[in-house]
């Protein structure tokens, strides 16, 4: 299996840990030390699990807006969105758990055009406010249908590191990686009033791969 490049110092801490309570365990408990490990090992395997890469095979998109995550779609509305766009969107909001594969994906493709981190708060990433109050990332691109969409990695509760990669300037490509959230968190994706909305609330996603929305020129 392999693991995102996110994962290096948190698999080192976990490791580390691992060996010494086990150590202690066998030291201090001697047969009954397997009622502590187990638990334990099956927590260390739930480290590796949530930082896996799967394996997929993203197309070419165009009109589509993609899944930018795995998860659970928790919120579609119209909403005013003040940072960038400045009036009104369509908001579709992806809840992702920590047993969700937490790499962040371009929902479109086109030019990025804007990126800002915001510090904040650590509200339960499916709490309305967390959009606005919570660690954040901002991102826009340009689309190649001519659509500015604005997408944001939201920190959740467990969530304390949000990372992204791309810079003004960049070519996004629809489903392609530009960031990594670790643990439970969310997504949202601001899209033109008269987007083409093909998911509904409660559906799963995979990101690069689940079309949720299409836009046309």
């Amino acid at each position: 299996m392999k693991l995102h490049k996110e994962s290096k110092g948190t698999i080192t801490v976990a490791t580390i840990l691992f060996a010494l309570v086990a150590a202690a365990s066998i030291y201090f408990f001697e047969m009954w030390s397997l009622l502590i490990i187990i638990p334990l090992l099956v927590i260390y395997g739930l480290v590796f699990w949530f930082f896996r890469v799967p394996n997929r095979d993203v197309l070419d998109h165009v009109e589509n807006v993609i899944a930018p995550v795995d998860g659970k779609v928790v919120m579609i509305k119209e909403v005013e969105e003040d940072e960038f766009i400045k009036g009104k969107a369509i908001q579709v909001s992806i809840f992702m758990s920590p047993l969700n594969v937490h790499i962040c994906r371009y929902p479109v493709s086109g030019n990025v055009i804007y990126k800002k981190y915001h510090p904040g708060k650590y509200l339960v990433a499916w709490h309305e406010k967390s959009s606005t109050e919570n660690e954040r990332t901002t991102v826009a691109v340009e689309s190649l249908t001519n659509h500015k969409v604005v997408f944001r990695q939201i920190a959740g509760y467990v969530a304390r590191r949000i990372v992204f990669y791309c810079n003004e300037g960049d070519a996004a490509k629809a489903g392609h990686e530009f960031g990594f959230i670790k643990f439970g968190s969310r997504m949202d994706i601001f899209l033109p009033l008269d987007t083409e909305i093909v998911c509904k609330i409660g559906d799963k996603t995979k990101g690069g791969i689940d079309v949720i929305a299409k836009m046309r020129d």
